[in-house]
Protein backbone atom coordinates (compact mmCIF):
# COMPACT_ATOMS: atom_id res chain seq x y z
CA UNK A 1 0.00 0.00 0.00
CA UNK A 2 1.49 3.26 -1.28
CA UNK A 3 0.73 7.23 -0.50
CA UNK A 4 -0.87 8.49 -3.74
CA UNK A 5 1.48 11.07 -5.30
CA UNK A 6 1.98 13.63 -8.58
CA UNK A 7 5.32 14.36 -9.88
CA UNK A 8 4.52 17.80 -11.81
CA UNK A 9 7.00 19.35 -14.96
CA UNK A 10 9.27 21.84 -13.81
CA UNK A 11 12.71 23.10 -13.81
CA UNK A 12 15.37 22.06 -10.94
CA UNK A 13 15.16 19.45 -8.26
CA UNK A 14 12.20 18.00 -7.05
CA UNK A 15 10.34 19.19 -4.86
CA UNK A 16 8.52 16.71 -1.96
CA UNK A 17 5.04 19.19 -0.96
CA UNK A 18 3.15 17.57 2.21
CA UNK A 19 -0.52 19.12 2.83
CA UNK A 20 -2.29 19.49 5.91
CA UNK A 21 -5.16 17.65 7.64
CA UNK A 22 -8.99 17.63 5.78
CA UNK A 23 -6.80 19.22 2.93
CA UNK A 24 -5.10 16.65 0.20
CA UNK A 25 -3.41 17.86 -3.54
CA UNK A 26 -5.16 21.48 -4.03
CA UNK A 27 -3.33 22.96 -1.33
CA UNK A 28 -0.59 23.32 -4.22
CA UNK A 29 -2.82 24.16 -6.99
CA UNK A 30 -2.16 28.18 -6.79
CA UNK A 31 1.15 27.43 -6.13
CA UNK A 32 2.39 24.65 -8.80
CA UNK A 33 3.01 27.54 -11.63
CA UNK A 34 5.82 29.41 -9.45
CA UNK A 35 6.83 26.56 -7.43
CA UNK A 36 7.53 24.51 -11.22
CA UNK A 37 10.02 27.60 -12.18
CA UNK A 38 12.31 26.54 -9.57
CA UNK A 39 11.62 22.99 -9.08
CA UNK A 40 10.20 19.83 -9.97
CA UNK A 41 6.80 19.27 -7.73
CA UNK A 42 5.66 16.45 -6.28
CA UNK A 43 2.28 16.24 -4.63
CA UNK A 44 1.35 13.86 -1.86
CA UNK A 45 -1.31 13.17 -0.14
CA UNK A 46 -1.67 11.71 3.22
CA UNK A 47 -3.92 8.59 4.22
CA UNK A 48 -6.65 9.17 4.47
CA UNK A 49 -6.60 12.00 2.34
CA UNK A 50 -7.26 12.70 -1.96
CA UNK A 51 -6.86 9.62 -3.77
CA UNK A 52 -4.78 7.68 -0.72
CA UNK A 53 -5.79 4.67 0.68
CA UNK A 54 -6.69 4.65 4.60
CA UNK A 55 -4.58 1.61 5.87
CA UNK A 56 -6.18 -0.58 8.53
CA UNK A 57 -2.79 -0.95 10.60
CA UNK A 58 -2.21 1.94 12.83
CA UNK A 59 1.54 2.07 12.58
CA UNK A 60 1.39 3.42 9.13
CA UNK A 61 0.10 6.43 10.23
CA UNK A 62 2.67 7.27 12.57
CA UNK A 63 5.21 9.91 11.60
CA UNK A 64 8.08 7.89 11.93
CA UNK A 65 6.40 5.98 8.95
CA UNK A 66 5.52 8.93 7.10
CA UNK A 67 9.49 9.45 6.54
CA UNK A 68 9.80 6.19 5.49
CA UNK A 69 6.69 6.64 2.68
CA UNK A 70 8.44 9.94 1.35
CA UNK A 71 11.95 8.02 1.59
CA UNK A 72 10.17 5.52 -1.04
CA UNK A 73 9.01 8.17 -3.30
CA UNK A 74 11.91 9.61 -3.07
CA UNK A 75 13.71 6.68 -4.54
CA UNK A 76 10.91 5.90 -7.25
CA UNK A 77 11.03 9.32 -8.84
CA UNK A 78 15.05 8.57 -8.57
CA UNK A 79 16.14 12.26 -6.92
CA UNK A 80 19.51 11.80 -4.84
CA UNK A 81 18.58 14.67 -2.96
CA UNK A 82 15.36 17.02 -3.41
CA UNK A 83 13.81 20.27 -1.82
CA UNK A 84 11.01 19.82 0.98
CA UNK A 85 7.83 21.88 1.76
CA UNK A 86 5.58 21.41 4.50
CA UNK A 87 2.07 23.03 5.56
CA UNK A 88 0.48 22.72 8.82
CA UNK A 89 0.62 18.89 9.82
CA UNK A 90 2.54 18.30 6.39
CA UNK A 91 5.15 20.96 7.94
CA UNK A 92 5.52 18.82 10.80
CA UNK A 93 5.94 15.81 8.82
CA UNK A 94 8.37 16.89 6.35
CA UNK A 95 10.52 19.07 9.38
CA UNK A 96 10.39 15.02 10.89
CA UNK A 97 11.79 13.78 7.48
CA UNK A 98 14.64 16.36 7.14
CA UNK A 99 15.97 15.43 10.67
CA UNK A 100 15.73 11.78 10.02
CA UNK A 101 17.87 12.64 6.38
CA UNK A 102 19.29 15.63 6.05
CA UNK A 103 21.58 14.62 3.53
CA UNK A 104 18.91 13.61 1.11
CA UNK A 105 17.67 17.73 1.65
CA UNK A 106 18.86 20.45 -0.16
CA UNK A 107 16.30 22.77 1.32
CA UNK A 108 13.19 23.29 3.08
CA UNK A 109 10.20 25.18 3.80
CA UNK A 110 7.58 24.82 6.06
CA UNK A 111 4.49 27.14 7.29
CA UNK A 112 2.80 27.86 10.32
CA UNK A 113 2.04 24.33 12.02
CA UNK A 114 1.82 23.90 15.97
CA UNK A 115 1.64 20.54 15.64
CA UNK A 116 4.99 21.05 14.60
CA UNK A 117 6.15 23.08 17.83
CA UNK A 118 3.95 21.93 20.01
CA UNK A 119 5.36 21.48 23.50
CA UNK A 120 5.15 18.80 26.20
CA UNK A 121 1.26 20.58 27.27
CA UNK A 122 0.01 20.57 23.67
CA UNK A 123 1.18 16.88 23.32
CA UNK A 124 -0.13 15.48 26.36
CA UNK A 125 -3.70 17.65 25.15
CA UNK A 126 -3.80 15.83 22.20
CA UNK A 127 -3.10 12.37 23.20
CA UNK A 128 -5.80 13.02 25.82
CA UNK A 129 -8.35 14.17 23.30
CA UNK A 130 -7.19 12.35 20.10
CA UNK A 131 -9.00 8.86 20.57
CA UNK A 132 -12.32 10.42 21.85
CA UNK A 133 -11.73 12.41 18.50
CA UNK A 134 -11.81 9.75 16.78
CA UNK A 135 -14.42 7.70 17.75
CA UNK A 136 -16.50 10.60 17.51
CA UNK A 137 -15.22 10.65 13.24
CA UNK A 138 -15.85 7.29 13.07
CA UNK A 139 -19.25 7.17 14.27
CA UNK A 140 -20.02 10.54 13.01
CA UNK A 141 -18.38 10.09 9.21
CA UNK A 142 -18.14 12.88 6.72
CA UNK A 143 -20.58 14.82 8.74
CA UNK A 144 -18.73 14.96 11.95
CA UNK A 145 -15.41 16.06 9.84
CA UNK A 146 -17.38 18.76 8.20
CA UNK A 147 -18.36 20.27 11.35
CA UNK A 148 -14.91 20.12 12.43
CA UNK A 149 -13.43 24.05 12.92
CA UNK A 150 -10.65 23.37 10.68
CA UNK A 151 -12.84 22.08 8.10
CA UNK A 152 -12.17 24.02 4.51
CA UNK A 153 -15.96 24.70 4.77
CA UNK A 154 -14.96 27.68 7.69
CA UNK A 155 -11.81 29.05 5.07
CA UNK A 156 -12.69 32.67 5.02
CA UNK A 157 -9.77 34.27 3.79
CA UNK A 158 -8.83 31.88 0.81
CA UNK A 159 -9.83 32.92 -2.90
CA UNK A 160 -12.53 31.43 -4.47
CA UNK A 161 -10.95 28.84 -7.12
CA UNK A 162 -8.46 27.17 -4.57
CA UNK A 163 -11.45 27.39 -2.14
CA UNK A 164 -13.40 25.26 -4.38
CA UNK A 165 -10.93 23.14 -5.17
CA UNK A 166 -10.20 22.15 -1.66
CA UNK A 167 -13.69 21.51 -0.74
CA UNK A 168 -13.71 19.11 -3.49
CA UNK A 169 -10.83 17.52 -2.30
CA UNK A 170 -12.34 17.36 1.11
CA UNK A 171 -15.57 15.63 0.10
CA UNK A 172 -12.53 12.49 -0.92
CA UNK A 173 -11.56 12.25 3.16
CA UNK A 174 -12.59 8.82 4.54
CA UNK A 175 -14.18 9.51 8.05
CA UNK A 176 -11.89 5.92 8.97
CA UNK A 177 -8.67 7.19 7.68
CA UNK A 178 -9.24 10.97 9.11
CA UNK A 179 -9.78 9.63 12.83
CA UNK A 180 -6.42 7.21 12.37
CA UNK A 181 -4.63 10.73 11.73
CA UNK A 182 -5.95 12.39 14.64
CA UNK A 183 -5.05 9.08 16.92
CA UNK A 184 -1.66 8.46 15.35
CA UNK A 185 -0.15 11.35 13.86
CA UNK A 186 -0.96 14.47 15.17
CA UNK A 187 -0.77 13.34 18.68
CA UNK A 188 2.72 12.49 17.63
CA UNK A 189 3.54 14.84 15.55
CA UNK A 190 5.90 17.49 17.48
CA UNK A 191 9.33 18.08 17.02
CA UNK A 192 9.90 20.64 19.03
CA UNK A 193 12.72 18.92 20.88
CA UNK A 194 14.68 17.82 18.12
CA UNK A 195 14.44 21.28 15.99
CA UNK A 196 17.79 22.52 17.48
CA UNK A 197 19.70 19.35 15.26
CA UNK A 198 18.74 21.01 11.95
CA UNK A 199 21.27 21.12 9.64
CA UNK A 200 19.79 21.94 6.08
CA UNK A 201 19.05 25.20 5.46
CA UNK A 202 15.21 26.29 6.60
CA UNK A 203 12.60 28.95 5.57
CA UNK A 204 9.83 29.64 8.11
CA UNK A 205 7.21 31.21 5.94
CA UNK A 206 4.99 32.74 9.13
CA UNK A 207 1.21 33.96 8.25
CA UNK A 208 1.10 36.45 11.12
CA UNK A 209 -2.71 36.68 11.24
CA UNK A 210 -2.72 33.28 13.01
CA UNK A 211 -1.55 34.52 16.73
CA UNK A 212 -1.20 31.44 18.31
CA UNK A 213 1.30 30.45 16.31
CA UNK A 214 3.69 33.19 17.33
CA UNK A 215 5.19 31.37 19.95
CA UNK A 216 6.08 28.98 18.32
CA UNK A 217 7.48 31.14 15.45
CA UNK A 218 9.48 32.62 18.32
CA UNK A 219 10.71 29.59 19.89
CA UNK A 220 11.40 28.09 16.08
CA UNK A 221 13.59 31.70 15.40
CA UNK A 222 15.46 31.07 18.90
CA UNK A 223 16.29 27.40 18.43
CA UNK A 224 16.77 26.56 15.17
CA UNK A 225 19.80 26.39 13.10
CA UNK A 226 20.07 27.90 9.75
CA UNK A 227 16.31 29.54 10.05
CA UNK A 228 15.35 32.62 8.32
CA UNK A 229 12.13 33.19 8.44
CA UNK A 230 9.32 35.25 6.57
CA UNK A 231 6.42 37.23 8.27
CA UNK A 232 3.26 37.58 5.78
CA UNK A 233 1.37 39.82 8.34
CA UNK A 234 -2.03 39.69 6.02
CA UNK A 235 -1.85 35.80 6.25
CA UNK A 236 -3.26 33.56 8.70
CA UNK A 237 -2.95 29.52 8.64
CA UNK A 238 -3.28 29.03 5.13
CA UNK A 239 -0.33 31.49 4.16
CA UNK A 240 0.49 30.02 0.84
CA UNK A 241 -3.14 30.35 0.11
CA UNK A 242 -4.10 33.36 1.40
CA UNK A 243 -0.83 35.22 0.49
CA UNK A 244 0.12 33.07 -2.61
CA UNK A 245 1.86 35.77 -4.52
CA UNK A 246 3.90 36.91 -1.14
CA UNK A 247 4.70 33.22 -0.54
CA UNK A 248 5.59 32.42 -4.12
CA UNK A 249 7.87 35.05 -4.04
CA UNK A 250 9.92 34.30 -0.77
CA UNK A 251 9.49 30.93 -1.89
CA UNK A 252 11.11 30.59 -5.56
CA UNK A 253 14.10 33.17 -3.92
CA UNK A 254 14.67 30.90 -1.25
CA UNK A 255 14.70 27.29 -3.36
CA UNK A 256 16.96 29.46 -6.17
CA UNK A 257 19.45 30.61 -4.05
CA UNK A 258 19.79 27.12 -2.15
CA UNK A 259 19.43 24.94 -5.59
CA UNK A 260 22.34 27.58 -7.34
CA UNK A 261 25.09 27.43 -4.43
CA UNK A 262 24.23 23.33 -4.10
CA UNK A 263 24.21 24.30 -0.17
CA UNK A 264 22.43 22.09 2.41
CA UNK A 265 23.75 19.22 4.87
CA UNK A 266 26.16 18.61 3.11
CA UNK A 267 27.64 22.06 2.42
CA UNK A 268 27.21 22.90 6.08
CA UNK A 269 29.66 23.84 8.14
Amino acid sequence: MKLHYEVHAGDGPFLLLVHGILTGRSLWRANLAALSRVARPVVVELWGHGRSPSPEDPALYHPDAYVRAFEEIRSEIGAERWLVCGQSLGGALSLRYTLAHPDRVIAQVFTNSVSALGDEKWRESRRRSAPMMAEAIVAGGREAIERMPIHPLRATRIPEPAHRALLADAALLDPAGVAMAFRHTVAESSVRDRVAENRVPTLLVCGEREKRFLPERDFAAGTMPRLEVVGIPAAGHAVNLEAAAEFDAAVTAFFARQAATGSGAAGSA
